[in-house]
């Protein structure tokens, strides 16, 4: 059974053996250090006094500066250890233990990235099979800072079943099938914000460098000299929303008056609930019960406990929750999250059950579920759903799993379920203390990782840029540039491109979505050392989280083999446009990456041609050796073709690896995004 994630709140702290001596938390037991590399060793300690550093059998010394802050370059090491770190400063010393010499990863970017295990697909098996300690794992504390800070917060733990579930599953999956492969130790840097926009992790440096930047400073400028009056009409509209909102039937906090289930004693022990139909949890209740409407629902169940844990403190699991909740245990209310909560709909719901509460051996709950818009209900896994004793000998989970009686509190219509991605919602101003502020995310999650040495980084992140694509062919190459400046080295640089999402067009159609992944292919063609992984295919129409990140993980160990670890006869990549040529109405593409290419169904799909006139028109398409060609009757002249332009497309050419052909177009008109600043 794996451990509640308040287990290691505990460990993200700065190691310091007293305030004359301090490293950053980088520096801390379990660490892995990049091998074949020098050992940067930074911290602070007493004005000019002298430090000394061990790492096994080598060591350095130096002398801190005025401020206190000092940096040693210990020897490049080779694959292996575990060593001990011993760094001593006067009577200040600082050991750390268990260090593995190894490769380092730096995974970042947005939601996808930051997707836990515990919500991928086959969590469960996942995270029982998850026995590598010599994997281990950093998970950079979110931090928004308006100057770069040298010091993040985080703790290294090794990769069990008691620490997994809340690793990056893209992270964990990359670095999961580099650690069979190269038989090394893998250290994985975690530095991702969900709901985040690629400027946010850029310096404001790199920002001024270029002047299709400027609309993105000049917007971070007004909003911080008008912070006050931004904020102050924010609330004014906010409320007003709050206001049209209940006149919906809903209510923007979890507190809704429209539901009487409370006055009715849903929550009470005694409550007589026979009637109540059941439903089995974890799940939403659109997909477990058919309940096809946003709003309230009420689940109850009723819990056998041994007598040892009576009178004593309990610890209630329930996982994720979408989107608010308030849990009774025996009539007592135990807690609530709402929308105060940051990321409330994807928080693990972990409480507290007071001794007093826990006066008999029969355990009543009652969760009472708020949901405003998409799906509503657990969102986690079997294995996030527990009652446990705190002070008890024994440490038996009772898994709460399965049946639960459930009411409807109050039905709202989903159609008309507006919200924070809604229409008529009013927009935060980004202050700056917003993720999304400018620089705040580099400031206070990757500028203090820097100058501390890594293999490389892969990055999932463009969702949120989609509304300005075009930009983003700038903004992501400016990215990488700017980060390996920072480490003063040109490191592998792997993108996951943007998966299949929304619902399908019948017509070849513009699309964001198909020119941020324009973009980002762009850049790894352009950028060196920079490479793709595809996930146009195993996407979800209904879901901007698809499950499957298993494979999202092991296409960006390909890329990483075939290019970091020399695997040359490895194949990385899916087919790739080279060019093309018209002989009469027929279309000729060249492809690269294109041995053994096929096609996964009957015919080839998702190829759109288009003559004179610009018009695009479904196009017929058949494999020819290494190439394609394309054509459609009713274009007697092609001039421009286009393979999976869409939000999400419904290609199927694949090659002989088994990896998804690349979306291009062959045309180089301006997209929807071109004026978007």
């Amino acid at each position: 059974m794996h451990l509640p994630v308040a287990r290691y709140v505990l460990l993200i702290t700065a190691v310091a053996a007293q305030a004359g001596l301090q490293l950053p938390s980088l520096f801390s037991d379990n660490m892995v250090i990049q091998q074949k590399k020098k050992v940067p060793l930074w911290g602070r300690t007493a004005p000019g006094a002298g430090v000394k550093a061990t790492l096994g059998a080598a060591s350095r010394s130096g002398k801190a500066d005025a401020a206190g802050a000092f940096r040693l370059d210990l020897p490049a090491q080779v694959a292996g250890g575990p060593l001990t770190l011993k760094i001593a400063s006067g009577t200040d010393s600082i050991t750390i233990k268990n260090v593995l010499i190894g490769e380092v990863w730096l995974c970042s970017g947005q939601s996808n990235m930051e997707w836990p295990v515990r919500n991928a697909m086959h969590a469960d098996s996942e995270i029982a099979a998850a026995q590598y300690p010599l994997l281990r794992y950093f998970a950079v504390a979110r931090n928004t800072a308006l100057a770069p800070q040298d010091s993040c917060q985080g703790a290294w733990l090794e990769c069990s079943p008691n620490t997994v579930d809340a690793f990056s599953a893209v992270g964990y999956f990359f670095g999961r099938t580099l650690l069979k492969e190269c038989n090394v130790p893998i250290g994985l840097i975690n530095a991702s914000w969900s709901g985040t926009n690629a400027e946010s992790w850029m310096s404001r440096e790199a920002l001024k460098a270029d002047t299709l930047f400027e609309p993105i400073l000049a917007r971070a400028e007004r909003f911080l000299k008008d912070t006050i009056e931004a904020k102050a009409r924010y609330l004014a509209q906010f409320a007003r929303f709050h206001d049209s909102l209940e006149a919906l039937g809903l209510s923007i906090f979890h507190l809704d008056q429209g539901d009487t289930g409370a006055a009715r004693g849903w929550q009470r022990a005694d409550y007589a609930d026979s009637a109540w139909p059941t439903m089995k949890l974890p799940g939403t209740w659109e997909k477990s019960a058919g309940l096809a409407i946003d709003g309230i629902v009420w689940f109850r169940r009723q819990i056998a406990i041994p007598s040892a844990w009576l009178h004593k403190p309990l610890a209630l699991s329930l996982g994720p929750i979408d989107d608010c909740d308030s849990v009774w245990v025996n009539g007592t209310l135990v807690g609530f999250t709402d929308e105060r909560t940051p990321q409330f709909w994807s928080v693990p719901r972990r409480y507290r059950v007071p001794s007093e509460v826990v006066a008999s051996t029969s355990i009543f709950l009652a969760v009472r579920v708020f949901d405003r818009i998409n799906e509503g209900g657990f969102t986690g896994i079997l294995g996030d759903m527990f009652l446990r004793c705190e002070n008890c000998a024994d440490e038996t989970h009772i898994s709460l799993a399965g049946s639960w009686k459930y009411a409807i509190g109050k039905a709202c219509d989903p159609s008309k379920a507006v919200g924070d991605w809604g229409p008529g919602s009013p927009q935060k101003p980004l202050g700056p203390n917003d993720p999304n502020f400018p620089s705040t995310l580099f400031n206070g999650m990757i500028n203090p990782l820097a100058p501390f040495p890594i293999a490389g980084a892969i990055w999932y992140q463009g969702e949120n840029n989609t509304g300005r694509a075009w930009q983003y062919r700038k903004l992501l190459p400016a990215l990488i540039a700017d980060w390996r400046a920072r480490w003063r080295a040109e490191f592998p640089f792997g993108i996951v491109s943007l998966a299949n999402y929304k619902p399908q067009q019948p017509m070849p159609t513009e699309s964001d979505w198909a020119e941020l992944r324009e973009a980002q292919w762009l850049t790894s063609l352009q950028t060196p050392h920079t490479g793709i992984a595809m996930a146009i295919d195993i996407g979800e129409a209904e879901n901007i989280h698809p499950k499957n990140k298993q494979e999202v993980g092991r296409r960006l160990a390909l890329w990483a083999l075939a290019t970091r670890y020399k695997r040359s006869s490895l194949e990385y990549s899916g087919p790739q446009y080279r060019s093309w040529k018209a002989r009469k109405d027929t279309a000729v593409i060249a492809l690269s990456h294109a041995k053994g290419l096929n096609v996964h169904g009957d015919t080839l799909k998702g190829f759109a041609i288009a003559g004179p006139d610009s018009h695009f028109v479904w196009a017929k398409a058949e494999i020819a050796g290494n190439a394609l060609k394309v054509w459609s009757t009713s274009v007697a002249k092609p001039i421009a073709i286009r393979y999976n332009w869409a939000d999400n497309p419904v290609g199927n050419l694949y090659n002989g690896a088994g990896l998804p052909a690349v979306p291009f177009r062959t045309d180089d008109r301006p997209g929807i995004t071109y004026s978007a600043r």
